[in-house]
């Protein structure tokens, strides 16, 4: 595969984990990365401001030259990336939280889906459940204040084990981390949910698909 110039975008410092892991997985991509550090984190905002925040950014990458860009943003992802597809003349590659797998591997019949509120009210979101998690009870914990604290590196161990815990307890054993800035804490949360819950999250899955548009770009 030759080389490419690959955009990479989040609020924050949550897409740099998918940007490193992108440039792992395609060492001789130019990866380019920006961030929206002025309005991090986009996930209480209204989707109209998160719009006129997110599109320059992205119109400045496909001036930069990136053939294709990967919105690492569960929230710009499930309310606008249809929007700006029709916005924007290269291939968008979206995260989205990973209903679908989760409910899937499930065995308790019991999924949690750890993502901003932005993204759990959303239509796609919405679409997902009814689609994939049917049969499947959703927990959905209050991760609200989780990007700011990893954003200004203040992790409350204490505040994110008792929400791993309490999922567990309730019979959670599929834990789906459905914002980017989550993967910076992954680790962690796996250590905490050991033994009781599988941690997912969609970076190998947008790499593949990362991969597939490529090869069609060739």
């Amino acid at each position: 595969m030759k080389n490419r110039k690959i955009g990479v975008f989040d609020s924050g410092v949550g897409g740099l984990s998918v940007a490193q892991a992108i440039q792992k997985a395609l060492p001789e991509s130019e990866i380019i990365y920006k961030d929206d550090k002025q309005h991090v984190p986009y996930g209480n905002r209204d989707v109209e401001e998160i719009h006129g925040f997110v599109l320059p950014i992205l119109r400045s990458l496909v001036d930069e030259g990136c053939e294709v860009i990967v919105v690492a943003c569960n929230t710009v992802t499930t309310n606008l990336i249809e929007n700006l597809r029709e916005e924007l003349n290269v291939p968008l590659i979206g995260m989205e939280p990973m209903v679908k797998p989760a409910a899937t591997a499930s065995k308790t019949g019991i999924i949690a889906v750890c993502a901003t509120p932005r993204t759990l009210s959303s239509e796609r979101y919405r679409w997902l459940k009814s689609e994939y998690a049917k049969e499947v009870k959703v927990l959905e914990p209050d991760c609200s204040d989780w990007p700011y604290m990893i954003e200004t590196n203040q992790i409350n161990h204490e505040k994110i084990a008792n929400i791993v815990n309490n999922l567990c307890g309730q019979g959670a054993d599929q834990i789906v981390l459905g914002c980017t800035h989550y993967h910076w804490i992954e680790e962690l949360i796996k250590q905490m949910a050991a033994g009781r819950a599988t941690v997912i999250q969609p970076e190998q899955p947008v790499i593949a698909q990362l991969k597939r548009v490529l090869q069609q770009l060739t």
